[in-house]
């Protein structure tokens, strides 16, 4: 495979999505601070708008666009692509980071929304990579992020859509990554563990999970993020610069990976006892006031 130079920051328009917080925020911090004009996606308007203040305070010779769009609507998406390529012909970074998260087991989710996840998660990546491509390779040594999850790793029960959808952004990375090499684009898969986001309040619930179980579940999800994004971003952003193929963030993604990798089938059974055990402990005092 094709051995890419270094990736250079300064002087180039780096596309994000998902930026109005949690590691989309910082990694835009983090480009501008690198020298790169941006454009800034996400659906919620409010966030997003002081994320691109603060950055055209502090660096004022940069441009800084904002687009407010929900990526699980597919016009929108479409709409998207043809605003960046009609502004921006070349592009030297695509960063597909929006995500959103749906717990409960497959049969207490609803179809629209398992499509909802794999539409924002899968779907709107997909669609933007295709329609940008032309901009991304206009000019020699472009890069593409596709932030994946440690459930692009491993399978955890209620984790359903949101594993499908990663594993399948996953997927999609890894054969790009060769096809796109000797046309001079790189691509970095991401897979981060339990970073300190907003996921877990603005996650989806299955349509069909009982009410008692839904706040301990949540909380439990919570806990587990607990690695800072602006550590996060700052990771990507290396990766990027050196050509990485993958990266794991935290422990709570490398050491999945390495179960998976020493138990390619035995792995799931330990996931789901340790995900049991968890979400139970998570629940026991809901049971309790109910009790009362």
């Amino acid at each position: 495979m094709t051995r890419l130079p270094e990736y250079r920051f300064a002087g180039r328009t780096a596309v994000l999505t998902g930026a109005a917080s949690g590691i989309g925020e910082q990694l835009a911090y983090g480009l501008a601070f690198r020298g790169s004009d941006l454009v800034l996606i996400d659906v919620d308007e409010d966030r997003l708008n002081p994320v691109a203040e603060r950055i055209r305070s502090a660096h004022p010779a940069l441009r800084v666009e904002t687009i407010v769009a929900d990526l699980s609507d597919r016009a929108a998406v479409e709409s998207v692509a043809a605003r960046v390529l009609t502004e921006h012909p070349a592009i030297g970074l695509l960063v597909n980071n929006a995500g959103i998260a749906l717990g409960g087991r497959f049969d207490q989710v609803s179809v629209e929304q398992f499509e909802k996840v794999m539409n924002v998660n899968f779907r709107a990546p997909m669609l933007l990579i295709h329609a940008l491509l032309p901009a991304l390779t206009a000019t020699p040594g472009g890069h593409l992020v596709n932030v994946s999850s440690l459930f692009g790793l491993i399978a955890p029960p209620g984790q359903t859509a949101y594993s499908a959808s990663k594993f399948a952004l996953r997927g999609l990375s890894e054969s790009l990554r060769s096809e796109l090499a000797d046309r001079g684009v790189g691509v970095t898969t991401v897979h981060p563990g339990g970073i300190r986001t907003r996921i877990a309040e603005s996650a989806l619930v299955g349509s069909h999970v009982p009410e008692e179980e839904i706040e301990p579940n949540r909380k439990v999800f919570a806990a587990l993020l607990s690695y800072p994004a602006d550590k996060a971003a700052e990771q990507i952003l290396r990766a990027v610069a050196k050509r990485k193929a993958r990266l794991l963030i935290a422990s709570s993604a490398k050491a999945p990976d390495l179960l998976a990798r020493l138990l390619p089938v035995g792995h799931a059974r330990i996931v789901r006892a340790l995900t049991t055990a968890s979400v139970s402990r998570g629940a026991r005092p809901a049971r309790s006031v109910v009790r009362r």
